[in-house]
């Protein structure tokens, strides 16, 4: 377990649900895709280390939960603009995280 936060921390973070609109492999990168997500504030870009895992053509409009307020960063050249929260099991297997129900991209998860 990492260490404990506080709740006003926690407040802090703005996560919500998005859309992937387009993905593509990032050249030179075996496990980095670099995604554009529809967050219902904005179209983002957001590289993530997923393309072991997935293909970009089976993500194409699929429901994922994005930590939007976190601060870019330049990854292989391209700025990164949020996170893709996912689940990983004891194998190493990574899953997104979708609703139980159909939602459009840009409701706040709390």
């Amino acid at each position: 377990m990492k260490e404990a936060v506080n709740f006003d921390e926690f407040t802090k973070l703005d996560m919500r649900l998005g859309t992937i609109m387009h993905a593509e492999k990032v050249e030179k990168a075996d496990k980095l895709l670099k995604l554009s997500v529809k967050t219902g504030i904005d179209e983002r870009t957001i590289v993530s280390g997923i393309a072991e895992h997935y293909k970009p053509e089976e993500i194409i409009g699929k429901t994922v939960l994005v930590l939007l307020n976190l601060l870019p960063r330049k990854i292989r050249g391209i700025e990164s603009q949020g996170m893709i929260l996912m689940a990983e099991n004891e194998s190493g297997e990574l899953s997104f995280l979708s609703p139980e129900k159909a939602f459009e991209a840009g409701p706040m998860v709390r």
